[in-house]
């Protein structure tokens, strides 16, 4: 496990939240990325959230002729979803992981984490919920793929094989190709998952109805949660 916690944006309710939301972003941006999503998402205020979104480590990027930059592994490959530096994507999962355990830590019970993320964010955020332990509670995968799609059936969770999953993709995508999605799904649907599928008219990007869509989905998912009670000490 990742002995220190990344650094986050975090973004608070005024009282003890329903959930928490941890959210990745993609490659070459941070934590900011989709902090403007919290407005636009227009959730009700019966629905306090708190919202977690964590900077990647700075690393060389092949692809990007070795610049450094926030990223959560390694891509050595032309397309994005191609040449992954494993080391560095497992490295990537013990942060997510960690901090998950923070909100553990804190009284939040496990059934009340939703992991989401995008792009490279979406695929770390995809393989730790599919193989975490305990229950949670849901997960957005957004213009994202499954690289370890192969060793899932091997080592997926009995604790989330029902976990309800979000997923969303552009259908002119130029960095993470469309049909690297829907294979994904296709696996996902495979082993029984409830995979909510969208595809848009857009890139490698989020658009208006995208996030309108998140917003539905998310009103369902949390539908009739209260504040939970933090335990003492």
């Amino acid at each position: 496990m990742a002995r220190e916690h990344l650094e986050c944006v975090e973004i608070n309710p005024d009282r003890e939240p329903a959930v928490v939301i941890l959210w990745l972003h993609g490659l070459g941006a941070d934590g900011h990325d989709f902090e403007a999503i919290v407005p636009e998402l227009r959730l009700p205020d019966t629905f306090p959230i708190r919202y977690v979104f964590p900077h990647a480590p700075m690393r060389p990027v092949t692809i990007n002729f070795g610049m450094v930059m926030r990223a959560w592994y390694d891509i050595r490959g032309m397309d994005v979803s191609d040449g992954i530096d494993m080391k560095g994507f497992l490295e990537s999962v013990d942060h997510l992981r960690a901090l998950i355990q923070r909100e553990l830590d804190r009284g939040v019970p496990s059934e009340r984490i939703l992991l989401a993320g995008f792009s490279q964010g979406g695929a770390i955020a995809l393989h730790t919920g599919l193989r975490y332990e305990k229950p949670l509670r849901g997960m957005l995968g957004l213009s994202t793929y499954l690289p370890t799609a192969t060793t899932l059936a091997a080592e997926k969770s009995e604790a989330n094989e029902s976990i309800p999953i979000f997923m969303a993709h552009g259908k002119s995508d130029p960095l993470v190709s469309i049909s690297r999605a829907i294979a994904a799904r296709h696996e996902l649907k495979r082993l029984n998952y409830p995979v909510e599928w969208h595809e848009y008219p857009m890139e490698h990007q989020v658009c208006l109805q995208e996030i309108e869509d998140i917003r539905t989905w998310l009103l369902k998912l949390l539908d009739g949660l209260e504040p939970f009670t933090q335990r003492s000490g």
